[in-house]
């Protein structure tokens, strides 16, 4: 499972985007419950937001159950997700994700593309609480082999999955979309540590 990935470069045309936060900081190990970037694509122009990584629908009562991950093969049928996917997708950027693999003892692998930003689908959620809202998001996962990993939208892909007016029919396809092919590394076990969030979480093995 796809439970961590980081956001720790950028390029000048994504820091100009409309929401880009002024403090925004680089972050090589993101886990369930930090605040990540999500593109929304709620006015002309996407926009970025902050969002919690756990979704939170206004109807939860159990905060301790915030799903960080939905599947794509049950997205459009799970009460929790159903509505946020057809009417609040966005897109998780990130540089990459950790992937950890083994039997015995798992070791981490850090995987990446040669294009400098990945997009993973993602729903997301408002959550109100005393006078403000509060956003959550849910990263969406396919099957690879044995693994689950990010759906990754190419450019294309992106602008149908952001907007309003995409048929439920094309949603749905994207769902079941090849995995775009991906560069990997094994790593050290210090990005084990959730802790941990500097540069020295990419050291190789």
């Amino acid at each position: 499972m796809s439970g961590r990935f980081a956001l720790f470069r950028w390029t000048p045309a994504f820091a100009a985007q409309q929401g880009f936060p002024a403090d925004q900081q680089p972050h090589w190990n993101l886990a369930p419950g930090s605040q990540v970037l999500l593109l929304r694509g709620e006015h002309e122009q996407p926009a970025l937001v902050r969002a919690r990584w756990g979704l939170t629908p206004a109807w939860l009562t159990d905060l301790s159950k915030t799903p960080a991950h939905a599947r794509a093969e049950t997205l459009a049928e799970q009460p929790m997700f159903r509505d946020a996917f057809r009417q609040r997708r966005g897109l998780i950027p990130a540089n990459g994700f950790y992937e950890w693999r083994g039997a015995a003892r798992k070791r981490p692998y850090w995987l990446s593309s040669e294009e400098s930003l990945l997009y993973f689908a993602a729903v997301w959620e408002a959550y109100p609480v005393e006078g403000h809202v509060y956003l959550s998001t849910a990263m969406i996962t396919q099957a690879a082999a044995s693994l689950r990993r990010p759906l990754i939208l190419n450019a294309q892909d992106r602008q149908r999955w952001l907007a309003a007016d995409t048929p439920l029919e094309e949603l749905q396809a994207l769902l079941v979309g090849r995995p775009q092919p991906l560069r990997e590394r094994v790593l050290s076990n210090l990005v084990n540590d959730p802790k941990l969030d500097g540069p020295e979480c990419l050291t190789p093995a």
